[in-house]
C-alpha cells in the first residue's frame, strides 16, 4: 500500500487556501458507531490527507501522540478530533466536534459523534444537519446494538445517504469473508427500516488503507476510496429545490418607515418577485416585491439562501411565520403525531408543559403518554408510559397554538423540533412531525355574549385564584377555610377547590405518579379558569409539588389574578402534625410517591404570599390573605 504524506500547510497560506475553496459544493456528514469503532482516527486521517493540518497543528499532534504513546505510531490521528482533556484521558469522544476540510473538489464539515449510548442526544445533534453518514463498525465485533441504534436514528433524521465503513480490517487479515457477512447482516438491517442500500468500503483507519488512496491489502475491492465516494455522492439539495417555497421568518427588518422586509432562510422551493405567496398561520396572502441580499437584488432565490423578501402588500407578518407558496401553502396545526428522541436524565413527563422550538417559533406544548417506544435492535413497538435517556417512541404532541410546518420527511426546517425545560432551559428531547391530528379540526370557540368582566360586575368584586400550595399537613385547607369563611362573610362569591375532595369526582382515575399528579392540577387549573370566568373568587389547597405545573396554571390566567401562596411549614413539623397518618405510612412503604418522603417538593421562588407557619396562626394568617385580596398586602408573613 502506499501512504499519501502531504506537506503541512502554513498560515501564510489561509487566505489563498479559503479563496480556492469558496465556489466548491459542501458537504456535511457525520461519523458514528459504537465506542472505539474509529471514527475519531478515521477524521483525523481524512484532514491530514487533505492536507488541512497546518505546520503548528502537526508538531503539536506529532507531540502529543509521543507523549501519550498511542499503540506506538508516529500519529496520532484521533488526537486532532478529541478535544476535550477527558476525551483523551478516557480515549473516547464525549462531545461532538466539527471540523472543516477540503479537496480540490469539495469543501467538507464533519462531525464527529459519541460512541456511547449515554452520549446518544450529541449524535442526534451531530446528525440533525447531516447529508451523509458515515457508520464505523469495527470488523472484530461486527454489527452491535448500538451500530443498530445510530442507523435507525440516521434513517429516522432523514439522511438518505450512508456510508459502511468497515474499520481495522487489518486486525483480522484483510478476511473478505468477514467483510462480506457484515456488510449482509447491516444490510438487511437497512432494508428492514427502509433505509436505501449504504455503500460498503473496507478500511483501517490507521493505516489509511481505502480512505484517501486505495489499498493493496484488499484486490478484491473494487470500490472507490471513502473519499472519492464523499467527493462526488449526489446529496439531496434538488429535493428542497423541486419542493412548494417556504421560508419560515426570523426577523423583520425595518430600519426605516421606506422599508419593511423579512429575513430568513429558504427552507425549500424556488421564489422569484411576483409570485404568489401566503403567510402561515395566518393566511393572509401578497406577492414577492423584491428579493434583498447584501449583495444586491436577485431575480431569484431557492433552497439554502438566505435573504430578505419584500411584500406588495402591508400584510401581518411576524417572527416564527411562515412565507410559502399561496397555492401549496405549508399546514398550520397545533396537535401533531411525532416521534421523539428522549435526552435528557429525566424522564418524559407526559401532560407538563414544556417550550417546543421549531425555527424561530417557539409555543407551549405539552406531550400525551407515548403510543409506544421503539425497539432498536427488533424494531418491536414497545407499550411504555414515558420515555426515558435515549428511548425512542411515537408520541402525540398538543401545542398551545396552532403553527405551521410540514412533515420532517417533507422538510427537516418544517418539521423538525426541540422540546426545552421550562425552569431549567435544558434541551430535552428532539422531535421529527409526522403529522397533524384532525381531531379537533370541527371544535370551535363559541361567541358569549356575558363576559368574564359582565360576571364579574354582576358580583361587585376582581375575580382571582388563590393557589394554596404546600406540604401534606402544613395548612393548607386549614387555612384556605377559614379565608373562605371570611370571604363569605364580607359578602364575596367564592369557592373553594380541596385536593381532597377532588379526587373524590373529577380526578378520581388519577393516582400520585408524577403524571397523574401533574395531569390533576392541568384538570383543576382548567376548572378553576372557567370559575373565574364566572366573576368567582377562587380558591385551591393542593400539594402541587411542582413549579412547572403551578406555572402552567398562572399562564392561563390574566395578569395579576393567580396568586400563589406557599403555606410554607418545615417537613418536620409537618410530619409531626401527621393528622391523617400519611407520613407514618410513607416511611412504612406503604405510601408511594409521597412528597417529601419519596417524591419531591418545588417550593415557590418567588411566591406572592409566603405564610411561615411557625410565626403566625392560622386564623391570623387567612386575614392577612383576605386583606390582601382585598388590596393591603405584605408579600411576607
Amino acid at each position: 500500500m502506499t501512504t499519501y504524506r502531504p506537506d503541512a500547510l502554513i498560515a501564510s497560506d489561509i487566505d489563498a487556501y479559503l479563496a480556492r475553496h469558496q465556489d466548491k459544493s459542501l458537504l456535511r456528514f457525520l461519523t458514528c458507531g459504537s465506542v472505539d469503532d474509529g471514527k475519531s482516527t478515521l477524521i483525523g486521517r481524512l484532514l491530514y490527507d487533505s492536507r488541512t493540518i497546518f505546520d503548528d497543528q502537526l508538531a503539536a499532534l506529532e507531540a502529543d501522540s509521543k507523549r501519550l504513546g498511542t499503540q506506538g505510531q508516529n500519529i496520532d490521528f484521533a488526537l486532532l478530533v478529541d478535544g476535550l482533556a477527558a476525551e483523551r484521558e478516557q480515549g473516547i469522544t464525549i462531545d461532538v466536534a466539527y471540523r472543516f476540510f477540503a479537496t480540490d473538489k469539495r469543501k467538507f464539515i464533519v462531525a464527529d459523534t459519541p460512541g456511547h449510548e449515554q452520549y446518544t442526544r450529541n449524535m442526534v445533534t451531530g446528525a440533525s444537519t447531516a447529508d451523509l453518514a458515515v457508520i464505523l463498525i469495527d470488523a472484530r465485533k461486527g454489527v452491535l446494538t448500538q451500530t443498530r441504534r445510530h442507523g435507525f436514528l440516521v434513517n429516522l433524521l432523514g439522511i438518505r445517504h450512508v456510508a459502511l465503513a468497515i474499520n481495522k480490517m487489518d486486525l483480522i487479515g484483510w478476511d473478505r469473508a468477514a467483510y462480506d457477512a457484515i456488510v449482509a447482516e447491516f444490510g438487511a438491517f437497512a432494508a428492514s427500516i427502509g433505509m436505501a442500500p449504504p455503500t460498503a468500503f473496507p478500511i483501517s483507519g490507521l493505516g489509511g488503507d481505502n480512505i484517501a488512496s486505495r489499498s493493496d491489502n484488499t484486490p478484491w475491492f473494487a470500490g472507490p476510496t471513502l473519499l472519492e465516494h464523499l467527493e462526488t455522492v449526489e446529496v439531496d439539495a434538488e429535493r428542497d429545490a423541486a419542493g412548494v417555497f417556504a421560508m419560515p421568518v426570523q426577523w423583520v427588518n425595518r430600519p426605516n418607515l421606506d422599508f419593511r422586509g423579512f429575513a430568513g432562510r429558504i427552507a425549500r422551493g424556488v421564489v422569484r418577485p411576483g409570485d404568489a405567496v401566503r403567510i402561515v398561520p395566518s393566511g393572509k396572502t401578497s406577492r414577492v416585491a423584491r428579493i434583498v441580499t447584501s449583495d444586491g437584488d436577485l431575480s431569484e432565490a431557492q433552497a439554502g439562501q438566505s435573504v430578505t423578501l419584500t411584500l406588495a402588500d402591508e400584510v401581518d407578518c411576524s417572527r416564527g411565520d411562515v412565507i410559502a407558496t399561496a397555492e401549496a401553502a405549508v399546514e398550520a396545526a397545533d396537535q401533531f403525531e411525532t416521534t421523539i428522541v428522549w435526552m435528557d436524565e429525566a424522564p418524559l413527563l407526559p401532560g407538563r408543559a414544556y417550550w417546543l422550538k421549531t425555527g424561530a417559533t417557539t409555543v407551549s406544548a405539552s406531550v400525551r403518554p407515548p403510543e409506544h417506544a421503539i425497539d432498536v435492535n427488533s424494531l418491536a413497538h414497545l407499550s411504555v408510559k414515558t420515555l426515558g435517556l435515549n428511548d425512542i417512541g411515537v408520541a402525540h404532541v398538543h401545542a398551545d397554538r396552532a403553527i405551521p410546518f410540514a412533515p420532517y420527511e417533507d422538510s427537516r426546517d418544517l418539521g423538525g423540533f426541540i422540546l426545552i425545560d421550562k425552569l431549567t432551559n435544558a434541551t430535552v428531547a428532539a422531535g421529527m412531525i409526522a403529522r397533524p391530528l384532525r381531531r379537533a379540526q370541527n371544535v370551535h370557540w363559541q361567541n358569549i355574549e356575558i363576559t368574564r368582566e359582565a360576571h364579574a360586575a354582576q358580583k361587585g368584586q376582581a375575580p382571582k385564584l388563590l393557589w394554596f400550595t404546600g406540604l401534606s399537613g402544613s395548612g393548607k385547607s386549614t387555612i384556605a377555610n377559614l379565608v373562605e369563611k371570611k370571604l363569605h362573610a364580607l359578602g364575596k362569591h367564592s369557592f373553594l377547590l380541596d385536593g381532597d375532595n377532588i379526587r373524590h369526582g373529577l380526578n378520581r382515575d388519577l393516582g400520585f405518579s408524577d403524571a397523574d399528579r401533574i395531569e390533576n392540577i392541568r384538570r383543576v387549573g382548567e376548572v378553576a379558569k372557567l370559575m373565574t370566568d364566572a366573576g368567582l373568587i377562587v380558591l385551591t389547597a393542593f400539594i402541587s409539588p411542582f413549579r412547572a405545573e403551578r406555572e402552567m396554571v398562572r399562564a392561563l390566567m390574566p395578569e395579576g389574578e393567580f396568586l400563589e401562596i406557599f403555606i410554607d411549614t418545615p417537613l418536620s413539623v409537618a410530619e409531626g402534625r401527621d393528622v391523617k397518618g400519611l407520613y407514618a405510612k410513607a416511611r412504612a412503604g406503604e405510601i408511594a410517591n409521597f412528597t417529601g418522603i419519596s417524591s419531591p417538593y418545588e417550593p415557590p421562588e418567588s411566591p406572592d404570599v409566603r405564610i411561615d407557619t411557625s410565626r403566625i396562626s392560622a386564623e391570623d394568617a387567612a386575614e392577612l390573605i383576605v386583606d390582601r385580596v382585598v388590596g393591603m398586602w405584605s408579600p411576607v408573613i
